[in-house]
């Protein structure tokens, strides 16, 4: 059981755990990043971290305390050098781990551990996405545009009301003011007398029609009577 054991011992006693992290640490600052397991990735952040930030202070004492956990003039000073002033905006978290699988043949996590600073193809991609971010407003400034927004639109529709209303208004006394058509006398007069004259000539023609026959009636027996007569 590892209750309260926060250090990881790799495994290797204290002179040669020490001396593993020192040379991890020194290629870290040389190289940028290097591969290692996730293990020890792990130990070397907490081993690294606070040498860069003792870095930002460049003096005689904080490179006096750093050789004495690196032991590495040249990783001593590319760090006060080319380090120290990439990571002089950061409050921390100046390293990342990346896991890259396991390895083959202890299938031990492998990871990459690097600065963060000096990966020039993520900081690109973080630029982009900072470029691209939106802000939100805020919800007063939010209400009060859109307040503003349905006044506008109640003004508007409240004007368009007033016009279809006097649109009206005006098409009515227009209508009122014109003088009512009067229907054509002489059209009605053509289409009574049409419609009386057949009427009257068939009245007429019934009415001459006994009276045509007893004459004709009379001439043939006054014709019958001369006949007999001569015989």
């Amino acid at each position: 059981m590892r209750h309260l054991n926060a250090i990881n011992h790799l495994g290797r006693k204290s002179a040669d755990r020490k001396a593993l992290l020192a040379n991890m640490a020194a290629s870290l600052i040389l190289h940028k990043r290097i591969t290692t397991t996730t293990a020890k990735a792990r130990a070397l952040r907490r081993y690294v971290e606070p040498l860069i930030t003792k870095s930002k202070d460049d003096s005689t004492h904080s490179r006096r305390v750093v050789f004495s956990y690196l032991e590495d003039k040249n990783a001593v000073s590319e760090l006060f050098r080319e380090v120290a002033p990439r990571i002089a905006a950061r409050p921390g978290g100046y390293t990342r781990i990346l896991k890259t699988g396991n390895r083959l043949g202890d299938s031990a996590e492998m990871c990459i551990i690097e600065l963060v600073d000096f990966n020039e193809n993520m900081l690109a991609a973080e630029g982009a996405k900072a470029k691209t971010t939106r802000r939100r407003r805020g919800t007063k400034k939010k209400g009060a545009e859109t307040t503003a927004a349905a006044a506008a639109v109640t003004g508007a529709r409240a004007q368009d009301v007033k016009e279809t209303e006097a649109k009206t208004e005006n098409t009515a006394e227009a209508v009122t003011d014109q003088e009512p058509v009067q229907a054509e006398e002489p059209a009605v007069d053509q289409v009574s007398a049409t419609e009386e004259e057949p009427a009257v000539d068939q009245v007429s023609a019934k009415a001459e029609e006994p009276e045509t026959k007893p004459e004709e009636g009379t001439a043939e027996n006054a014709e019958e009577t001369e006949n007999e007569e001569k015989e």
